[in-house]
């Protein structure tokens, strides 16, 4: 999917690059490096008061004032509280994309509620088969753009944290398999009908969340949204040790990639490095 601001491509050019992870409970400032050998480094983190725009603005503030950033350039992945994903069906003859924008509109009206006037909707439009969107409050980006020239950074991306880290991985996904996300407590699933990204759902792991767990909630997950079950989940974040495929469990195979991530670094932390290239 494409970013919300501008292309990703641009944040390599501009050199050592900065990466900020917002979530109603917590930011947080990574520094990361142009050469794949080189560590991240968690400079700062700040807690939040919210999810609001007000609330983040004035976290910002606390995070970026004890930090020299002008001239960085700097990512901002954002946790799926703050954003909405769906996904749309193209209306039958759509030609334009204001017939694809038109039906990301309603369709975000139906699913959430309200107009989506308040909100920047981006996707991967497609006028012959359904197609993932995003949306993001107005208000929060006005607060990132705010800072950036508060704080005179260069703001080459803005991104929702599923969105990056299915892009991160896209070329790692096996065919036959569905695509989890681990982060928070929630496990985020896509689920493809071949190559097609069929549907996007999210649910909280409940404690002690097993492989049986497992099998039986993304069972469940192929009923609702019409498809069979997956040969193979592919997993990203720090799930359960216990998901991965094991002698004897043959209702479909699970991987979980490696989490590099320092184990003691904050959430918040964890989700600034979201769609980072490997």
């Amino acid at each position: 999917m494409p970013s919300l601001l501008t292309p990703s491509w641009l944040a390599p050019w501009l050199g050592q690059g900065l990466r900020i992870g917002i979530a109603p409970d917590g930011l947080a400032l990574v520094r990361t490096g142009i050469w794949r050998h080189e560590r991240a480094l968690l400079l700062g983190q700040v807690r939040a008061g919210g999810a609001d725009a007000a609330a983040v603005g004035t976290a910002l503030a606390m995070l970026l004032g004890e930090h020299a950033v002008a001239g960085a350039a700097v990512t901002v992945v954002l946790s799926d509280e703050l954003v909405r994903l769906w996904q749309v069906a193209p209306p039958q003859g759509a030609v334009r994309m204001a017939d694809l924008e038109g039906a990301a509109a309603l369709r975000f009206q139906a699913l959430f509620g309200g107009a989506a006037s308040d909100w920047r909707i981006r996707a991967d439009w497609s006028a012959s088969q359904p197609f993932l969107a995003s949306a993001v409050p107005v208000a929060l980006l006005d607060a990132l753009k705010a800072a950036a020239r508060a704080y005179r950074f260069h703001l080459v991306e803005i991104v929702p944290q599923f969105v990056a880290t299915l892009n991160q991985f896209r070329k790692q996904r096996r065919p036959g398999a569905w695509f989890g996300l681990v982060h928070g407590g929630v496990l985020s699933v896509a689920a493809y009908d071949g190559k097609r990204l069929a549907a996007v759902r999210t649910t909280p792991i409940p404690p002690g969340a097993d492989r049986d767990w497992l099998e039986g909630h993304v069972a469940r997950e192929a009923l609702r949204v019409g498809l069979g079950r997956p040969e193979r989940l592919q997993v990203c974040g720090p799930a359960p040790r216990g998901w991965a495929s094991s002698i004897g469990r043959l209702k479909f195979a699970c991987t979980l990639f490696e989490d590099e991530t320092d184990p003691l670094w904050p959430d918040s932390a964890r989700l600034a490095l979201a769609g980072r290239a490997p």
